[in-house]
């Protein structure tokens, strides 16, 4: 069953290391979860990813999933794991972002969210019950609770009323899934989802609501609506008024975050889960993120660069394939060039949370931090 466990606590900061146990394997925090949408991480195999980039955990998208293949074809396989022959951990998102991102094909109501799909614009409904349901089916480990994205530009009384329609969501989430069983012999837990846009005490009522709720199915918190709009500085803002809030004992997930001085500050301020887009979406643009910057493979300037990748590379491939080779795939069209960056970017972003890790354990990770950040926001 799921457990978490503080192993180190930064002196200097909120930064924290940990270790998260499910019935699918151990996860040391913080951690980096690659995105699995649709039940595959974009350009990678599963044992890339296990045995080269060091991924200990991955996601899944309820709304794709739900869409296609479906929750037939999700339970004759028996679960999104013997689905996808992924044999560790799988996190759940309950779709609430990707309604977020459909707003003009969506109604959201008291009941439920209205939606059509971007597929074929079959119309659906999803509640906090049949999400419950449908997360089941799909057999995550970590489920996140239906929640309403609110946009990070929302004025406060938008903001409010959004708030109190993910809380009313959230307490039929939370009894629906008291009352179901996991389907697949192994235990599954939820995670609430702390809204409220880039109000203090819109995230406050937030935490205390969500805490009103707790219970031995709440493995951890989530943090949402953060990095959709909003400057970077009042995300930095909402997590210092969110983290020390929920419980020391719980893992606390940002989701949807970031760039690589994105994660190190969310680490300072308490967050030991993170999840994003951008290794795999900017790799296949010819985007590198390293320990010293980032580079675009396009640029002219590796053309006749026979270096490798990245010397200080956390894969196999940065040291066995030449950055004039990776400019040249890219400028051709070739898929293996996306591919190559792809796993190359993951591979540097579990390096990122596992050197920080090193750096909790051994009480410097606040020092180290402001030397890393601005290294890595450069421009090679």
């Amino acid at each position: 069953m799921f457990s978490f466990q503080k192993t180190a606590q930064d002196p200097r900061s909120g930064a924290r290391a940990g270790i998260i146990r499910t019935d699918h394997g151990e996860i040391r925090t913080p951690v980096f979860m690659p995105v699995g949408t649709v039940g595959s991480v974009k350009g990678v195999f599963h044992r890339d990813l296990k045995e080269d980039i060091g991924a200990s955990i991955i996601l899944g998208n309820t709304y794709h999933l739900y869409l296609r293949p479906g929750l037939d074809i999700l339970r004759e396989a028996g679960g999104l794991h013997r689905f996808e022959h992924w044999d560790g951990p799988i996190l759940t998102d309950s779709g609430g972002f990707q309604v977020f991102s459909l707003a003009p094909i969506r109604k959201l109501t008291p009941e439920g969210c209205r939606f059509a799909s971007h597929i074929d614009g079959s119309r659906h409904t999803f509640t906090p019950e049949n999400n419950v349901d449908t997360q089941r089916i799909i057999g995550a480990d970590i489920i996140m609770a239906l929640d309403e994205c609110c946009p990070g530009d929302a004025d406060e009384r938008y903001a409010a009323k959004s708030l109190k329609l993910t809380q009313g969501w959230l307490e039929r989430f939370a009894k629906r899934f008291d009352e179901t069983e996991p389907l697949y012999g192994y235990g599954q837990t939820m995670f609430p989802i702390i809204q409220g846009c880039v109000y203090p005490e819109l995230r406050r009522q937030a935490v205390e609501h969500a805490l009103g709720l707790d219970g031995p199915n709440r493995g951890g918190y989530a943090i949402g609506g953060l990095a959709v709009g909003e400057p970077t500085e009042k995300m930095y803002e909402m997590l210092e008024v969110t983290c020390p809030l929920l419980p020391q004992d719980k893992p606390r997930y940002l989701m949807g975050v970031g760039t690589p001085a994105n994660i190190l500050e969310g680490i300072a301020r308490g967050i030991d889960m993170f999840d994003c887009v951008m290794p795999t979406r900017n790799g296949r643009n010819g985007m590198l993120f390293t320990w010293n910057g980032v580079m675009n493979m396009r640029n002219a300037k590796w053309k006749e660069d026979f270096g490798p990748i990245d010397p200080d590379g956390a894969s196999y491939i940065d040291t066995y394939y030449t950055r004039a080779y990776l400019h040249h795939l890219f400028i051709a069209g070739e898929m293996f060039g996306a591919m190559l960056a792809s796993q190359h970017n993951l591979a540097f972003y579990l390096d990122l949370v596992r050197v920080a890790r090193q750096h909790i354990e051994a009480g410097d990770f606040a020092a180290w931090k402001e030397h890393a950040v601005p290294k890595l926001m450069q421009r090679l």
